[in-house]
């Protein structure tokens, strides 16, 4: 196997007596792209840090050019030309694009100073290859996380980097800055780079991979190329179970209304909206980047502006631009960005699952901790939450325990209309099957939700309606039964984009093949 840039064999690993890798054996090739797939807990991350030296394995040997690398010495696998791009980048923030491009290999002049201009120089050339265009000159916290991560791989790779291990690196970015990241992906291996890529994303392996290697509970369980695997198939090798089991069976929603919207008016749009949602009904919300889905839902419950309008609750009239208000009439919004405006990551699962509600577990500004510990612990026990316990650090549970967090956490108190923008974003394949559960068990129980999702499957198999927006407008309405129609997508673009519902027969347009990117969306509002 002579195009073999970097083999694993027989790695094994166990934290703390837990078996985390059991095993695994594989090969990347150089100029390819190799996806690693998994849940959370499958050993990604432990196969990643095993192979760039961060970590001893139990068992097991790393080879780069047939060359076993050192046991737990990241310098060793960085001299063979091992790089890792962490799903936490830590650039040095202060520091200038280009200083952090050269830092431990400094460019100096004739005399030994530090020769800035010829650094500063060579950095833009660097990027240039990449076709990204940033100033050598500004200083990374100037950069949005994005382009951060691309100076993190220009500088491993203009090292001499031949084997780049990127650990879920479209987590934490833009849909603008992810076309950007698999543009330096498909440059890197054309130019021999051989790249393990961990992704929980279907759409992102079938853009990018070469092959796919699935790990689950520690053990490597397909290995296959890309092109001689379905996608049913790897997710049935993720989670153990067919795909079709991931959407629960929906039920009848009610007649009483529980949210009626007439005229509001949001900040920034021009068009009012109008919606009713009845008890126990999910009304998904469909449409492109930008069709104003995330701001509407703002807007309802009081966080956003609205210029005008009526918002009643159960028949009761909701103050506008008051969440306080839209609280106090049960309201409850679980936002689109988890970490900066759902959970407080640094905080525990118990004070986490209080900030709604404080005020009922205080008297005379004293905790009940009694009272709070009892109502958020039946909480999370109701989402099927997976930690430690109440005291555990919401930043070190798993995206989907931290989505249940930021849902469960309204659960402590009544809630007639649950908000949910992106509810699966940046959470595995088999969490989203459990938030798919507690959102239609939730309904069942007489709650009206509306779900504003970029994920087709999710708006064709969760929604009892679908609104499609455009421009923060609504564009059309579809039905249950216009969301079972096989040319559903085809229908939702062509509103989304402005076109007419039905394609004539004169009509130019391809909807087909956008379609399919509206469905695979994952960052869009």
């Amino acid at each position: 196997m002579e195009d073999v840039a970097l083999e694993c064999r027989d790695l094994a690993k166990a934290f703390g007596g837990v078996p985390v890798l059991k095993g695994v054996s594989l090969a990347l090739r150089a100029g390819s792209v190799t996806a690693l797939a998994g849940e959370n807990g499958a050993g990604k991350s432990t196969m990643m840090k095993i192979a760039s030296g961060q970590v001893k394995p139990d068992r097991g040997q790393v080879l780069v050019g047939g060359v076993p690398l050192p046991h737990g010495d990241p310098q060793a696998a960085h001299r063979h030309g091992v790089a890792i791009i962490p799903q936490e980048l830590a650039p040095i923030m202060d520091m200038k694009v280009y200083e952090n491009l050269f830092i431990g290999r400094e460019l100096r002049t004739r005399a030994g100073l530090l020769d800035r201009r010829a650094m500063a120089r060579k950095a833009r050339e660097i990027l240039d290859v990449f076709g990204v265009e940033i100033d050598p000159q500004a200083t990374m916290r100037r950069l949005p996380v994005g382009l951060r991560q691309l100076v993190e791989i220009a500088k491993s790779t203009s090292g001499g980097a031949k084997v780049l291990l990127l650990d879920e690196p479209s987590s934490a970015i833009s849909e603008r800055e992810v076309e950007r990241l698999y543009a330096v992906v498909r440059k890197l291996r054309e130019q021999g780079v051989a790249m393990l890529y961990t992704t929980h994303k279907m759409e992102e392996i079938r853009a990018l991979a070469d092959r796919v290697v699935v790990l689950r509970d520690g053990g490597l369980v397909e290995d296959r190329p890309i092109d001689d695997i379905t996608d049913d198939e790897i997710v049935h090798a993720m989670i153990g179970r067919e795909l079709q089991d991931f959407f629960p069976e929906l039920h009848p929603r009610g007649e009483e209304v529980a949210l009626e919207v007439r005229g509001l008016h949001v900040s920034g749009y021009p068009s009012p909206v109008d919606l009713t949602v009845r008890r126990g009904e999910i009304l998904g919300l469909a449409g492109l980047v930008g069709a104003g889905r995330t701001e509407l839902l703002e807007a309802i419950f009081g966080v956003r502006r609205s210029t005008e309008g009526v918002i009643t609750v159960a028949g009761k009239q909701v103050k506008r631009n008051s969440p306080a208000d839209a609280i106090t009439h049960g309201m409850a919004l679980v936002p689109e960005d988890r970490k900066g405006a759902g959970a407080v990551l640094s905080m525990n699962v118990l004070d986490n699952g209080s900030l709604p509600r404080l005020s009922q577990f205080t008297l005379g500004g004293w905790l009940r901790q009694r009272n709070r510990t009892k109502k958020v612990g039946a909480a999370m026990e109701s989402v099927k939450l997976r930690s430690r316990g109440l005291g555990q650090q919401v930043g070190t549970l798993s995206g989907g325990n931290q989505q249940k967090v930021v849902l469960a956490r309204w659960l402590t108190g009544s809630v007639n209309v649950l908000l949910l923008d992106e509810p699966t974003r940046g959470v595995d394949v088999g969490a989203r099957s459990e938030i798919y559960r507690i959102i239609t068990e939730l309904a069942a129980s007489g709650m009206a939700v509306i779900m504003a999702s970029s994920d087709m499957p999710e708006i064709l198999s969760l929604s009892h309606r679908a609104l499609v927006m455009r421009g923060g407008a609504v564009a059309g309405e579809l039905t249950r039964d216009d969301l079972r129609s096989p040319d559903v997508q085809d229908t939702i673009f062509r509103l989304a984009a402005g076109l007419s519902r039905h394609k004539g027969p004169d009509s130019n347009a391809q909807p087909t093949a956008l379609a399919t990117k509206l469905a695979t969306k994952e960052d869009g509002r």
